[in-house]
Parts: C-alpha cells; structure tokens; sequence
C-alpha cells in the first residue's frame, strides 16, 4: 500500500504556496478603512465589515493562484518549488478553482451593493480586480515591466479603503464635506498602500535571477540589489511619515501615532535586507518580516482611528 501521507517537507511546501500570511493584506485596508469611518461616526455595520472580509480574502485567494498559472506561462516559476501549479501538476484545475473563489468574492461585494442599494463599492471592486489582473494577467503582465508596485499601491491602498469606508457610510459626503476628513483618508491610503507595496518590492531580492531569465523586470531588477536595499529606508520612513503629518495636520487623532510600535518591525526589515541583499537563500524570508510590519502597522493604525470613540 503506497502511503498518501505528506512529508513534512511536502507539508512545508504546501503552506508556503497558500501563503497564509499573506491574506493579512486583504484584512488590513478593509479593518482600516472601516476604522477611519467609524471614527467620523459612522455607526459600525459588523454584518458588511464581516462580509467584506471574508469576500476580500476570497479575491486574495484567486490573486495567489492565478499568478501561479499566469507565471507557469511565462516559465518563470520553474524552479519555485512551492508554487501551487508544480505542487499539483494540474493548471487548469488550479486556473478554474482561482475563478471560483473570484467568483465567491464578487458575490459577496455584490451582496453588499444589493444591501445598499448602491453600485458604488461593486464599481470600485471590479475595477481593483481588472487592474490585479493586469499585474500577471496576459496580454497585460505589467508586472514584468515593473509596475506591480503601482498596482499593488492603488488596489490596496487608496480603493480598498474607499470601498471599505463606503461599505460602512454609504456615501462620500463625510469625506468631501471636510478637508479635515479627506486629509486623513489621504494619509492612510499612502501608509496602508505603501506598506503592501513594500511586501511585494521585498519579494523580488531573491528571485533576481529567474526575473531576469524571464524577462521581468522587477524594480530590483532595474535598480539591483544593493540600491533596492537603500531605498528601503526611505519608503519605510515614508509609511511612517504618513500619519505623523495627518496628526500634525489635525486630521487624525494623536492615538493614531501608536502605529509607530511597529517601527522596530521596520528597522529589523532595512538591517536585514541591507546586510544580504545579495544571498538569496538569506533574504528570501524579508517579505515576511514586510508582512509582519505591514499587518501591525495597519491593525495599531486602525485602533488609533477610532480612538475618537474612547476619548
């Protein structure tokens, strides 16, 4: 009888591939974006917060598997062992289960619009999706020229914040109806977008090789790794920036300063990146750490945007 059981290599592999921590970056714009509104005293709608969750962990979830398939294309992943498309040798029943949970999430986003009566947050959802598409996706792939970071900014930040607000106000008035508001939305887009932005750009360091094979050009291709290392610092001190100017600026509350509990997060990632940029078997784990800063930077800035409520 030949045994089914995983070995723990096999096991490892598998949960490298699903990427659980990565769903973090569907939680946090959505926990944000609904923070910042219910600190305008939006009263707080668990059911559409609760929905929109688990819709945007479903699109995450077509995300990772799609670029799966859309890189088995191209060839790049090859050597990856733990992508999801060499594990099952199976791409078209990985490409069709990606559909499936696309299909999952913008049910639940159109619950949402039918539960509003308002196609606002659906209109804002499909358009983040067509441009995640556009990242791996053919005939955009604009990924390989570099842009995923762009992208990964505009959906994660500024969209999924609006839809998440949106999902919570149903409607822009408090927002358009006070400079104070928007100033603070604005500042909280650049952080929370920033911050998934740098998971992606820390992805890159160890895979420059197989980016260049592929004809990818990643911005640590572009820049290589000891320039993508020094601009670390400054896109960190960026995300950090970000809420001390809404604070300076009477847009957010002081508490929203607790965020910067993460920084030690943030100076871990720079030392450890810096130090070996160049080994790829040793800065391979840095986009967790990214992931790491991103998920507690965002979850204390969240808490700080509802601090109106407590104070």
């Amino acid at each position: 009888m030949v045994s089914t059981t995983k070995s723990p290599e096999q096991s490892k592999l598998w949960l490298a591939a699903i990427k659980p921590p990565m769903y973090t970056v569907a939680v946090i714009p959505i926990w944000v974006g609904s923070a910042i509104a219910i600190g305008q005293d939006a009263p707080l709608k668990l059911e559409s917060l609760l929905l929109f969750l688990m819709s945007a962990i479903a699109i995450i979830a077509w995300l990772n598997l799609t670029n799966d398939v859309f890189d088995s294309d191209t060839g790049i992943d090859r050597n990856k062992a733990h992508s999801i498309v060499n594990l099952t040798g199976n791409k078209s029943l990985i490409f069709w289960l990606a559909n499936g949970f696309l299909g999952a999430g913008l049910t639940g986003v159109c619950s949402l619009s039918w539960m509003q009566q308002d196609p606002t947050i659906i209109v804002i959802v499909a358009l983040a999706c067509f441009l995640g598409y556009t990242y791996q996706g053919p005939p955009f792939r604009l990924g390989y020229q570099g842009l995923g970071e762009i992208i990964c900014f505009l959906t994660f930040g500024p969209m999924a914040l609006a839809a998440a607000y949106y999902s919570q106000t149903g409607s822009w008035s408090p927002l358009l109806t006070s400079a104070t508001n928007l100033f603070g939305f604005g500042v909280a887009a650049i952080a929370i977008g920033l911050a998934t932005s740098l998971i992606l750009f820390c992805s890159h360091f160890h895979q420059v090789a197989d980016d260049i094979a592929a004809g990818k050009r990643s911005p640590i291709v572009r820049l290589g790794t000891q320039r993508g290392a020094q601009l670390l610092p400054w896109i960190c001190g960026a995300i950090y920036l970000a809420p001390v100017l809404g604070v300076l600026w009477g847009a957010l509350h002081p508490a929203s300063l607790v965020m910067l509990l993460s920084v030690p997060l943030a100076l871990q990632l720079c030392r450890h990146v810096g130090e070996n940029h160049d080994r790829p078997e040793r800065v391979s784990d840095c986009k967790f750490i990214a992931v790491r800063m991103h998920f507690l930077g965002g979850f204390l800035f969240g808490c700080g945007a509802i601090a109106p409520l407590w104070f």
